[in-house]
């Protein structure tokens, strides 16, 4: 997540519409990874491998609303990241 608002600032700056190629992979791994911790933090019966007593994976710093943690938090940018990248590279295809 934290690589991403600098190379999009950078491509942004630069107008470099070839970015799509680092950051789409970038997204789209996170999200998968984001997923993963809030499935982790929901059910956290299939946390075993994560659990320990020091640090545990299903944890929740953050709860709003009864359902809004940090990983849901990461997913929604990383869908909107994306997202927002197949829009733009629709519009240059019909330009």
């Amino acid at each position: 997540m934290f690589p991403l608002p600098i190379i999009l600032g950078v491509a942004l700056i630069k107008e470099d519409a070839g970015v799509k190629k680092y950051v789409i992979p970038l997204a789209a791994i996170g999200s998968i990874i984001a997923i993963y911790h809030y499935i982790l933090q929901t059910a956290p019966a299939l946390a075993l491998p994560c659990a320990s007593d020091a640090v545990s994976c299903t944890t929740k710093q953050i709860e709003l609303f009864g359902y809004i943690t940090i990983p849901l938090m990461s997913l929604t940018a990383f869908l909107l990241i994306l997202i927002f990248l197949f829009l733009a590279e629709r519009k240059t295809k019909t330009n």
